[in-house]
């Protein structure tokens, strides 16, 4: 198997948001040369890759999807006196951009995102979260004549967060990095093609899923696969609670795979869903569900694609996604992948009845 944190780190570091994806894509082929039998790249930018099985014919086709992108912003006016005004791809945090360092463009130019400062503003502008269309990027121009030379409409940004390791701890090894939703999906994806597995196999680097799940619903329609599993970086709160607060986490660090019963875009497939739980029990492999009705994976398209795909979505619980800078735990990637990996050498089409 591939050296997961290292793929994992240069995947993080990569500039790639929705629509923009291709520096990442570059990286993926890299990683996967001589894993697979063949890949192609889609009129919208998916890397779609082809790996037979070992298993007797006819035999299964199962995608294993993934998304490149990343959440992020795009320049939209470049203000007289240099600053530069954007808005958000994807979804971006708004609650925690103020202050934070980014990269812009494929120079990857520099800057840092402003607002007013608090001495100047009211007590209830202080008390309330600032809107991205008060916020501005400064890259240090003098007006927008350097800027404008520099910078165009259009042009993408992203957090400029490098990964770091937390902890070697190897009870609880733990990174930090950007766009772990859903690098580490890519990174999951990466070790399974690593292996051989008796049904065929179609693994999807998908563009803008942050966007409307775009990539997957193509793909899928082009693919044709009997069943899916999604790869994702999962949403995570288990970080400290108000006294009062009685709710339990969404999902938590460290206690293994995440499964999707449910979110906003999908129901799992019953029968998935008991051969995740079947492997699992079976591999030792721990497990964790993910609270349901929250947010929506490319499992949301890929499973309404043509007469229907039966779906999963396994995850890596990641804290504070969709901000500067998550945190997951190593333990729970690894594990995502030994999952994974025993559920495609199980998976045979009772799995995949109505009946279930």
């Amino acid at each position: 198997m591939a050296d997961l944190r290292a793929v994992l780190e240069k995947l993080s570091n990569e500039f790639g948001v929705s629509g923009r994806e291709r520096a990442v894509r570059a990286l993926v082929k890299n990683e996967i040369e001589g894993l697979v039998d063949r890949l192609t790249v889609d009129a919208l930018g998916n890397l779609i890759t082809y790996k037979a099985g070992d298993g007797p014919e006819p035999r299964l086709r199962v995608m294993l999807s993934a998304h490149m992108d990343e959440v992020g912003f795009m320049i939209t006016k470049v203000e007289k006196n240099g600053l530069l005004r954007f808005a958000g791809v994807g979804g971006p945090d708004q609650r925690t951009l103020l202050g934070k360092r980014v990269v812009i463009g494929d120079e990857r130019l520099p800057g840092i995102i402003g607002a007013p400062p608090p001495h100047l503003l009211s007590r209830d502008q202080l008390n309330r979260i600032v809107p991205i269309e008060e916020m501005a990027i400064d890259i240090g121009a003098t007006g927008d004549k350097e800027a404008g030379g520099k910078v165009k409409v259009g042009d993408y940004a992203t957090f400029a967060t490098r990964f770091s390791v937390l902890s070697d701890d190897p009870a609880f090894p733990t990174v930090r990095g950007k766009a772990f939703d859903d690098r580490v999906g890519c990174t999951v994806l990466i070790g399974l093609l690593a292996e051989h597995y008796p049904v065929d196999i179609v693994g999807l680097f998908s563009v803008q899923e942050e966007v409307g799940l775009r990539g997957a619903r193509v793909a899928a329609y082009r693919t044709e696969p009997d069943a899916a599993i999604a790869l994702e970086g999962n949403t995570c709160d288990d970080t400290p609670r108000l006294p009062d607060e009685e709710t339990s986490p969404v999902t938590r660090v460290g206690d293994g795979p995440a499964i999707t019963i449910m979110d906003r875009s999908f129901f799992t497939h019953p029968g998935m869903l008991r051969l995740f739980r079947e492997t699992a029990a079976a591999e030792g492999i721990p497990i964790q569900y993910r609270a349901p009705g929250f947010g929506g994976t490319d499992t949301g398209a890929i499973h309404l694609s043509r007469a229907g795909v039966p779906s999963i979505q396994a995850g890596i619980p990641c804290r504070y996604i969709h901000g500067p800078a998550s945190i997951l735990n190593m333990n729970d990637l690894t594990n995502t992948v030994r999952l994974a990996g025993a559920a495609l050498r199980r998976i045979n089409r009772g799995y995949l009845t109505r009946e279930n």
